[in-house]
């Protein structure tokens, strides 16, 4: 397996270390993790206060922790959950008539456009918005960000677990929304107001962090919704509630301890939308982990190259018409050239090597198979998709 270049950011302890946490690889020896990422598991094992850290099959290297990790600890440390606090994948059904990609793909909205209370009040998309704004933040509302963000209209493929699925109320060939974001610039502008501070110390007033993280991660979750509303009214259908709207990237107090997720779901009886690449298929799983997995499970394929290595193999192996229309037949919604490449399946591991671990491991049993139609990452700017927000026919736009 190649080891990736550091992309650490904070100084840790070199690992490992006498007395320090225990951890644990939920993967089998055939799945690909990186040795960095293992290090980076041992050195945050050895924090002050670190109790147990869980990777799970989804391992790779992050800036200044592992992503694909769950870390309990007695001592709460902001960095272990980064910037993007409150990113999380929701799920909502929605009902189309035809689903043809390449008609739909040409409709969706410019998710890169934050939605603004006066300019777009008419925006039918603010129905979803229940009671104020999370603190108030306005930058980004609605909008899908970079990286590995994406909004995807998808296909129900495979019922594994069919009374499940009825009780869920999916069915195979259903259509859904999945959506994977989280809180934009707020996460960032909390992890930045204790970094400059302390670095990667632990938070002196974990209270105080954590009422902040809760802000962020709640805004995530609406800024889902919003999301889903605007896709939604863009094809002509009504917005939905969600089935599953999981946050992967936070930290709650459980048996009083502090559990850090990074690039983890919820495992502890939640159901889960673990997401593929672009091109494959993703998996909803029931999950049942316990203490030993820090209650968690993966929260998608996980990179298996950095970015630097995806664009550079990318580009001398793909063409961007290539990468827009993958193997599954699917459509991908990009107008940057550079994080087509970044974002290539080739970039991530095998999914069904992440779901089998986890199946091996008795964290989480296999829903349902998602297979994508079109998955919108940013604007096409070759094309005009339709306003989504100038639609006088329906109601409901925020006072």
């Amino acid at each position: 397996m190649s080891q990736q270049h550091s992309r650490q950011e904070f100084p840790l302890p070199s690992a490992p270390v006498t007395g320090s946490a225990t951890v644990t690889v939920f993967a089998s020896p055939t799945s690909w993790i990186e040795s960095g990422a293992l290090a980076q598991c041992h050195q945050v094992a050895a924090l002050d206060g670190m109790m147990h850290v869980a990777a799970m099959p989804d391992l790779h290297p992050g800036k200044g922790a592992p992503i694909g990790a769950a870390m309990a600890s007695t001592v709460l440390y902001p960095f272990l959950v980064g910037s993007d606090i409150g990113c999380g994948i929701a799920v909502f059904p929605i009902k189309l008539k035809r689903a043809v990609p390449a008609k739909l793909a040409a409709r969706f909205p410019d998710l890169d456009r934050a939605l603004d209370p006066e300019q777009d009040a008419d925006d039918p998309a603010w129905a979803v918005v229940k009671g104020d704004i999370p603190t108030g933040h306005l930058e980004g509302l609605g909008t899908v960000g970079r990286g590995n963000h994406f909004v995807e209209l998808a296909r129900i493929e495979t019922v594994l677990e069919p009374g499940h699925a009825s009780r869920l109320g999916l069915a195979t060939d259903d259509l859904v929304l999945i959506v994977h974001s989280g809180s934009r610039g707020l996460g960032e502008r909390i992890l930045r107001a204790h970094t400059e501070v302390h670095g990667a110390g632990p938070a002196p007033d974990p209270a105080a962090y954590l009422a902040m993280h809760d802000d962020a991660v709640r805004w995530g979750s609406l800024n889902r919704r919003l999301m889903a509303a605007r896709v939604a009214h863009a094809l002509g259908a009504e917005p939905t509630e969600p089935i599953v709207d999981q946050c992967h990237n936070l930290v709650e107090i459980r048996d009083e301890v502090y559990l850090h997720r990074k690039g983890a779901a919820p495992g502890d009886g939640r159901d889960v939308l673990i997401a593929g690449t672009r091109g494959t298929h993703s998996y909803l799983v029931a999950a049942h982990a316990g203490p030993d997995a820090n209650h968690s499970v993966a929260h998608g394929a996980g990179r298996k190259m950095s970015r630097a290595d995806a664009l550079r193999r990318g580009r001398a192996k793909h063409t961007v018409e290539e990468l827009r229309r993958t193997p599954v037949g699917s459509l991908v919604v990009c107008g940057d050239r550079q994080l087509l490449f970044e974002e290539a399946p080739t970039a991530y591991k095998r999914i069904e090597q992440v779901i089998a671990d986890l199946v091996d491991h008795d964290l989480a049993t296999p829903v349902a198979t998602t297979v994508p139609l079109v998955t919108y990452k940013t604007p096409d700017l070759g094309s005009t998709p339709r306003r989504d927000h100038r639609d006088r026919r329906r109601k409901g736009g925020r006072p």
